[in-house]
């Protein structure tokens, strides 16, 4: 009867640890510019989220500028575009398969762009590495998007008066007093989103990403064997993870005993 896991058949991936640690390299650089990038953009989608532009303000007044009682006037007066597009983002986003929105920007967007192709290092393929990137960074700024917001609104308030009593422009106040704060409330989140984004990068070796998954493939398919490169995978994986998680939790409670001094 087959064994569940043959010892021998780790040996008929040593041949193949090279692809291992190449994958390992994507992995990392994949996840390290996906959270760059899903910041920024989380980043400007709260921003987005928290304006308060209404084009047709003026149409929630009567003919004597008083505030109307309600109906059709009074709503569109309280439409918000910029808030409007950032929250469907948001909610399409997160309510989709990361696998399906990583499918629509490799064959969908990038499949009309005629990306150059070249390598980095020697064996990451830029045309393929870039839209994984680019899908894995949109799905990130979704979901960071509300972490970036919460963050921002825990700022007391206050301290928006006093700056604005400084004599501080709005964005002076956002650059120089909100963010600073904010950003050291929401580190450990976004720190923890890292972590989420080497184990959901595993997805973009569907699109020919050279990762992990991408390496337990070419294995299968030169060996015939599965379990094994998985177990090896899921040990790279744990590897990649649980030291980075514990890191992020010894020093969110150094931060916290920082905060109650």
């Amino acid at each position: 009867m087959d064994h569940f896991i043959q010892l021998s058949n780790f040996s008929k991936i040593v041949p193949y640890a090279q692809m291992f640690e190449q994958g390992l390299v994507v992995t990392v650089l994949l996840s390290l510019f996906t959270v760059l990038i899903g910041f920024v953009l989380a980043l400007l989608l709260a921003l987005m989220r928290m304006s308060n532009v209404r084009p047709f303000r003026s149409l929630g007044l009567d003919q004597y500028g008083h505030l109307r009682d309600g109906g059709f006037l009074l709503t569109l007066s309280k439409f918000n575009p910029l808030s409007f597009l950032a929250t469907a983002y948001v909610e399409v986003l997160r309510s989709t398969p990361v696998i399906v929105q990583v499918m629509i920007i490799y064959y969908g967007v990038f499949g009309i762009i005629d990306l150059p192709r070249f390598t980095v290092f020697g064996f990451i393929k830029f045309e393929r590495f870039f839209p994984g990137v680019v899908a894995l960074g949109m799905n990130s700024g979704a979901y960071l998007c509300e972490i970036i917001r919460s963050g921002l609104q825990s700022v007391d308030g206050g301290q928006t008066e006093a700056a604005r009593s400084l004599g501080l422009t709005q964005k002076q106040n956002l650059r120089f007093i909100i963010l600073p704060q904010a950003v050291k409330n929401i580190l450990p989140a976004i720190a923890n989103e890292f972590v989420v984004i080497i184990k959901e990068s595993a997805i973009t070796y569907t699109i020919g990403v050279q990762d992990i998954m991408s390496a337990v493939q070419q294995v299968k398919g030169a060996t015939f064997v599965i379990i094994e490169p998985l177990l090896v995978a899921t040990a790279i994986y744990f590897c990649l993870c649980f030291p980075t998680s514990k890191v992020i939790a010894y020093f969110e409670r150094r931060m916290s005993r920082g905060d109650k001094r």
